[in-house]
């Protein structure tokens, strides 16, 4: 049963702040086991003999795109279903298969482990909007998801930092590898897996809210068949079975739907055609035809949620300036350990420790930070949270040509803070302003819909393209130097965004209930 402790406007009671509590470890974790790999890559690349770009799909794409396609349904299963249950078991499978890439021989078997944390991460962020939002008022709501979203910044640079140290500390003790034949990067996947099997437990004990509680709205009834919705909404989403989706909706919707499949293929053939990546490629044209199937299925399934996301402007141009301010931080994030060792000649368990100390102080600042001035802005003017969003889309740029255009390890070390602080000051700004922009119980699916950004987006094309200019140009500098011509696309989605939010939120119990919503 839904616990209905009282959340005012002004106040949120203390277990939201217990829970706000847990769910950042959670999220600690969860970007410990996803950016682990960064300080690993060049052992890595070594041990299975990778390129650059078999880094960056690795990293970015063999994740990401699995995290957005199974984000969607289980957004909806979110939105449908026990969230704390939800996230339990998102959270042990995949802390499971990151200690399964710990006993990967090939790149197949670690870009298989990857698909499975990214299929287990995407219950996280859907869950959790979903809970937080509910647990505090709205005028509190950024810099709670900006809190919770800090966890993004600590967890990767406590993996860079923890990564480094165990690869140095296997390797000196097991130089000829160790027990089973796990060298040093292998024993980092092992041990930074096995704490969330244990979280996982503590995750099951926390209490769930009543949905809506906090705004005063009342709580919606509780889905007769949470899990036939979410095996509907794979139907939808997951090729092939997405024509499956699409026959259900009649012929002109299957028609449409291998429209949309064609140009997909005639697309991808293109690029492959060029000499570009196979798997690359094809797991992003998956992606994007999976993506256009679900959001023609909902139109039909549900249109107010469509309504208030899909067919929202306000909201894709915020999921855009966001998704290519991700574009940006993965990349650096991802490329900047490789740099400071292959370049600058430094050694490994030194690089993982400053940049992961520096990512960690520098995200946890920028991003709460940015939520709690977000929230302050957003008193004075309905959009003020996007200004936030327009300075974290400009502003880091000059430290990142800087610090990826330096000789000198000291100066990169100390470019990478403001770069990382000024970009991560957007997230809890544009992750408030997609759930004010939606009813409470759309929440998990705007989630999963933002996150698309930041992941087929940002992961999965960032790291990679910097990755292939690196490989083309022999430079790893001019790799992460190029990913900056989209500066200009994020500054007018943000501006955009800034435009049209008010409208778009002030209307938004008009046009759900125009759509169909029971309100």
């Amino acid at each position: 049963m839904a616990d209905r402790t009282a959340v005012t406007e002004s106040k949120a009671p203390t277990y939201a702040w217990y829970v706000l509590a847990i769910l950042f470890i959670v999220y600690v974790l969860n970007f410990v086991d996803r950016q682990i790999i960064s300080i690993l890559a060049q052992d890595i690349k070594r041990d299975l003999h990778l390129k650059d770009e078999d880094l960056g799909f690795l990293y970015g794409t063999a994740f990401g795109v699995f995290y957005a396609l199974f984000g969607i349904p289980l957004g909806r299963l979110a939105d449908n279903w026990h969230r704390t249950r939800l996230l339990t078991v998102g959270l042990s499978l995949w802390s499971a298969m990151t200690v399964f890439s710990g006993f990967s021989r090939s790149g197949t078997m670690l870009a298989t482990a990857r698909i499975g944390v990214g299929i287990g991460e995407a219950t996280a962020a859907p869950a959790a909007y979903s809970l937080l939002s509910d647990w505090f008022p709205r005028r509190l709501r950024a810099t709670a998801l900006a809190i919770y979203s800090a966890g993004l910044y600590v967890g990767g640079g406590l993996s860079l930092g923890i990564g480094g140290l165990i690869v140095k500390g296997w390797n000196d003790s097991y130089p000829g590898g160790g027990p089973l034949g796990l060298v040093g990067w292998q024993a980092a996947f092992l041990m930074v897996g096995a704490p969330g099997l244990i979280l996982a437990l503590v995750v099951a004990t926390l209490r769930e809210p009543a949905r809506g509680l906090s705004e005063g709205l009342p709580e919606p009834a509780a889905h007769p068949a949470p899990f036939r919705a979410f095996l509907q909404e794979l139907v939808t989403i997951i090729p092939p079975l997405t024509l499956i989706g699409a026959a259900q909706g009649g012929m002109r919707a299957l028609i449409n739907n291998l429209l949309g499949l064609a140009i997909v293929v005639g697309a991808v053939s293109g690029l492959i055609a060029f000499g570009e990546s196979k798997p690359q490629w094809i797991a992003v044209g998956i992606g994007a035809y999976a993506v256009f199937s679900w959001a023609s299925a909902l139109k039909r399934r549900d249109a107010p949620t469509f309504a208030l996301i899909i067919a929202n402007p306000a909201f894709l141009f915020t999921v855009v300036a966001y998704g290519l301010n991700a574009f940006l931080s993965y990349t650096v994030t991802f490329w900047a350990p490789s740099y400071a060792t292959t370049v600058l000649g430094r050694p490994l368990a030194e690089a993982g420790f400053v940049i992961g100390g520096m990512g960690a102080m520098s995200g946890f600042l920028g991003v709460t930070l940015g939520g709690m001035i977000a929230d302050r802005l957003r008193r004075r003017h309905p959009a003020g949270r996007l200004m936030v969003v327009i300075f974290g889309a400009v502003v880091p740029s000059a430290a990142i040509a800087t610090a990826f255009t330096t000789t000198n390890p000291t100066l990169f070390y100390i470019m990478l803070f403001p770069a990382q602080a000024f970009a991560s000051c957007a997230l809890g700004a544009a992750a408030a302003t997609t759930q004010d922009l939606v009813m409470p119980r759309m929440r998990g699916t705007a989630t999963a819909t933002f996150l698309i950004g930041t992941t087929l987006l940002g992961l999965a094309l960032g790291p990679y393209l910097a990755g292939r200019v690196s490989t083309l140009s022999g430079s790893l500098s001019t790799g992460v130097l190029s990913m900056l011509l989209v500066v200009p696309i994020t500054l007018i989605a943000a501006i955009m965004a800034f435009r049209l939010v008010p409208t778009a939120e002030a209307n938004r119990e008009e046009r759900a209930r125009a759509a169909g919503e029971a309100i």
